[in-house]
């Protein structure tokens, strides 16, 4: 198994990009607090960008600081650099002011997600978000040329049969993994209908919240905090800082976009529930907002219409032989499966063949009832976003525990067959790369990667 996961890890620049705004860190030598550790053509590179890399890698992978770790931040750092080069002479590549300021939000709003608010990130940073976002700015575009660069490469590596096959014999038989059973499905989703007391039991305490705030006996912030079920902004009082209103429910941002700053909406509804929501300051198309969310209580939801629905479409599938796909493009109230005619991938990385051990026992109880080419009659499910709805599933193909076999598990292999080619390609065309970049290490870089010989050992080839 240890081999399969090894060549799972692609070294690319999307890890770059990851780690971009973790906080410059010193590793290990706290005596210098920064120094030129390599030179990259006309650009530096300091220890303390290589610091923050590795910080980003620990975080992200869960790795021990190591030397090794480092060295290897700094190659990753090295080929970003000598791929910008490259990319600003291919006078084909370009990246826009928008898609720069783009990548810089999305990446800055993760952020703020994860620690919380606007001003823990700017006290993390020590600067304005205005400031982190000019510092990086221009480190922004050097990574998106290179990444699109490098994107070029790898669309020209190709993987064929023989390949594949050729790359799978190189394992023992022995030394394979067993893999869990893998099932194949699609399914046609309908949520139940919430009851009418639910829905009106939502809005009256959303409205009773609402009274509560505008006759001054309690602030937003702080009925956020004892009554909203938005688990994501309840520790900030409801707030959410410099959001998107492209990246909000349309509900929401209808009333996001044209709401008064400082003034309190009515109860709106959205998929989530019932809300209300004080627009603290609006920028163009970003929103600093806080709300409180009440959500109705689906428990009390009535499955008659969801069940009588599928049963209907499920006759009309046996009886008239409608395919499966189109049925589920028309009838799916599940709008990512809908639009793909109902199948179920693996949503981090689009792969058919799932672990049914990975999927929740609403999901194995629906299967274990089936063969393979059966609908299932209507059941109740937990859906891969958390939502309670019902669905009929069609089986497509189902595998036993098994060890890894070319033959069931083709899609599988190819995978990581071709990802280990362009791991090696891209290696090899990253040295033909630098040798037309001007690379010398310096400092900690040059003494790690120093053998007793006094020759470099592992360092980026260049005109060292």
């Amino acid at each position: 198994m240890k081999v399969f996961s090894a060549l799972c890890r692609a070294r690319t620049l999307g890890l770059l990009l990851l780690a971009a705004l973790v906080p410059q860190a010193q590793a290990q030598d706290d005596q210098v607090l920064d120094e030129i550790v390599a030179v990259v053509g006309d650009q530096i590179l300091l220890r303390s960008d290589v610091d923050g890399l590795v910080m980003g890698l620990v975080q992200q992978r869960r790795l021990e600081y190591s030397d090794a770790l480092w060295i290897d931040a700094l190659d990753q750092l090295v080929n970003q650099k000598v791929l910008a080069i490259h990319a600003r002479r291919d006078t084909t590549i370009e990246v826009t002011d928008d898609q720069v300021e783009q990548a810089l939000d999305e990446r800055i709003n993760q952020i703020t997600r994860q620690v919380g608010s606007t001003a823990q990130v700017e006290e993390i940073y020590g600067k304005s978000l205005v400031q982190i976002k000019a510092d990086l700015r221009d480190e922004f575009r050097e990574r998106l040329m290179a990444e699109r660069f490098q994107g070029r490469k790898l669309q020209q590596i190709k993987i064929t049969p023989t390949e594949i096959e050729q790359w799978f014999n190189r394992f023992p038989t022995d030394s394979l993994p067993t893999l869990p059973e893998i099932v194949r499905l699609s399914h046609i989703v309908r949520y139940p209908k919430v009851s009418d007391a639910a829905d009106k039991e939502a809005l009256e305490i959303v409205s009773a919240i609402r009274d509560s705030v505008t006759a001054g006996v309690s602030t937003l912030e702080d009925m956020a905090r004892r009554f909203s079920d938005d688990a994501g902004s309840v520790s900030q009082g409801g707030r959410y800082q410099d959001m998107k209103l492209g990246d909000l429910v349309p509900e929401f941002a209808a009333v996001a976009s044209r709401l008064d700053p400082d003034s309190l909406s009515l109860p709106f509804k959205s998929p989530f529930g019932y809300h209300i929501l004080r627009v603290n300051q609006r920028r163009g198309d970003t929103v600093d907002f806080t709300h409180v969310l009440i959500k109705i209580d689906e428990s009390q939801a009535d499955p008659t219409e969801a069940i009588a629905y599928l049963t209907l479409v499920r006759d009309s599938i046996l009886t008239y032989r409608v395919p499966f796909e189109l049925m589920a493009r028309r009838h799916s109230e599940e709008q990512q499966t809908s639009e793909i005619g109902g199948r179920v991938v693996d949503p981090s990385t689009g792969e058919r063949d799932l672990f049914l051990e990975a999927l929740g026992p609403t999901w194995r109880r629906t299967l274990d009832t089936l063969d393979v080419d059966q609908i299932s009659h209507p059941a109740q499910v937990e859906l891969l976003d958390g939502k309670q709805a019902f669905h009929i599933v069609k089986l497509l193909r189902r595998v036993p525990p098994h060890r890894v076999d070319i033959l069931t598990d083709y899609t599988r292999i190819e995978q990581l067959a071709l990802q280990e080619k362009r791991n090696r390609v891209l290696t090899q065309w990253y040295q033909t790369l630098r040798g037309d970049v001007y690379i010398e290490l310096r400092g900690k870089a040059e003494a790690l990667t120093l053998d007793p010989s006094g020759r470099t050992a592992n360092a980026p080839p260049g005109r060292n």
